[in-house]
């Protein structure tokens, strides 16, 4: 499957964006979905996950309440909302689908087979 993310820019800190992440050449249903990010010289860092049938979503303390992820299997695509953004939340975003939790933990990025290109988004103070 390949994932194309999207919807990244700049915005100023307290603002919102949405991302996007499209997948062609086959449907998302039977994937666990994740968002990860990597900021300049930092190692990836999960941002937030999402089932295969989107009844459970996972996130790190550090976007809780602040970022939501959400599916339309029909569409095959998955969004990452994010509200009340920080300085900090600047990296580069990436979405990644699994096909099975081969580690156990849907936080784990070693879990996802597929990967999206990546897009950025800058928070300015």
């Amino acid at each position: 499957v390949q994932l194309q993310a999207s919807g990244g820019g700049l915005v100023q800190a307290g603002g919102s964006l949405r991302l996007s992440c499209a997948a062609s050449g086959r449907a998302l249903s039977g994937y666990h979905m994740a968002w990860f990010r990597q900021a300049p010289g930092a190692e990836y860092e999960f941002v937030a996950a999402i089932s295969r049938s989107g009844s459970s979503t996972y996130y790190p303390d550090s976007v809780k309440g602040r970022f939501t992820i959400s599916r339309d299997n029909a569409k095959i695509a998955v969004y990452l909302q994010m509200n009340s953004l920080k300085p900090e939340d600047t990296a580069v975003y990436f979405c990644a689908a699994a096909s099975s939790l081969y580690y156990g933990d849907i936080r784990m990025s070693k879990n996802y087979d597929y990967w999206g290109q990546g897009t950025l988004v800058t928070v300015s103070s």
